[in-house]
């Protein structure tokens, strides 16, 4: 049950992450590699603000909003300058993910840095007779949450129908007067925060260190391919499938740890290419 809950809990981290990444490539058809590193922002950001004092609730707030500022002028200022190269595109994402990591290491050095999780939440919890860390059950909670708002946004709201538009069809989405460029931000801005929440929220899960984005990246780029791209629904049941094998596989077999991993993306992909969930709608 332990094990159970812990796929469950990184299933949520993943969905956070993954979220994000699916909305970016599905509407800008960038691989944002700076993903993984927006995600250690994330979490570095928490940690010092809930060191400084400044409790989880604020770090996280603050967490969310500084990965959406970091990406909002990436896009503007470099991405965009990069319009129509989509080569040159993923390679500056990259580049920045080194640049991004490098600086984290001088700022908050190459020791981890742990993050105490609320105080309501760092004890144990009672479910079907069996004793787990309450905030392992939050991160799930809140991961749940996310996912049903950014169901309502996509659906729901104008910045939605904007977004669903431009991933069905950017050209028809330009000719009836959506503004490409103000969408492109938002929706770079809403996908950097979500891997920066998902970023704070995870910190004190795995703790803030160098790596750490080399370590999720791969993660949200299988979770993405798995579930299809642009596929919101897809991205959740992927999320939770790859948190289940990779928590499993670590536990059972470490040394086959990535084989297990890529397996079910492999087998997916070799009977529907386009993902679970390929095709639909985010």
């Amino acid at each position: 049950m332990t094990q159970t809950l812990n796929s469950l809990a990184l299933g949520g981290l993943l969905l956070l992450l993954s979220s994000g990444f699916a909305l970016i490539f599905g509407l800008m058809r960038i691989a944002n590699l700076t993903h993984g590193a927006l995600f250690m922002i994330g979490a570095y950001v928490a940690a010092s603000a809930a060191r400084a004092g400044w409790g989880f609730a604020i770090a996280v707030v603050l967490a969310g909003l500084a990965t959406a500022l970091i990406g909002g002028l990436f896009e503007r200022l470099v991405l965009r300058r990069l319009s129509g190269n989509a080569q040159a595109q993923v390679l500056a994402t990259l580049g920045l993910s080194f640049i991004a990591a490098d600086l984290c290491l001088v700022l908050w050095g190459g020791d981890p840095i742990p993050v105490s999780p609320p105080a309501f939440l760092s004890g144990p919890a009672s479910l079907f007779g069996f004793s787990f860390p309450s905030y392992r059950l939050a991160v799930i909670a809140v991961a749940l949450v996310a996912a049903v708002v950014l169901y309502l946004l996509l659906e729901r709201t104008r910045l939605g129908a904007r977004i669903r538009a431009g991933v069905d069809d950017m050209p028809m989405a330009r000719a009836v007067g959506i503004r490409a460029s103000a969408l492109f931000t938002s929706v770079f801005c809403l996908g950097a925060m979500l891997a920066g929440l998902g970023g704070a929220f995870g910190g004190p899960m795995l703790s803030a260190y160098p790596g750490l984005d080399a370590d999720m990246l791969p993660l949200a780029l299988i979770v993405v391919i798995l579930g299809g791209v642009g596929s919101l629904m897809g991205t959740f049941i992927a999320s939770f499938i790859i948190g289940f094998v990779y928590t499993f596989g670590t536990a059972l077999v470490p040394d086959l740890a990535y084989v297990i991993l890529f397996l079910p993306m492999i087998l997916v992909l070799a009977f529907r290419p386009t993902g679970l969930l390929g095709g639909a709608r985010a």
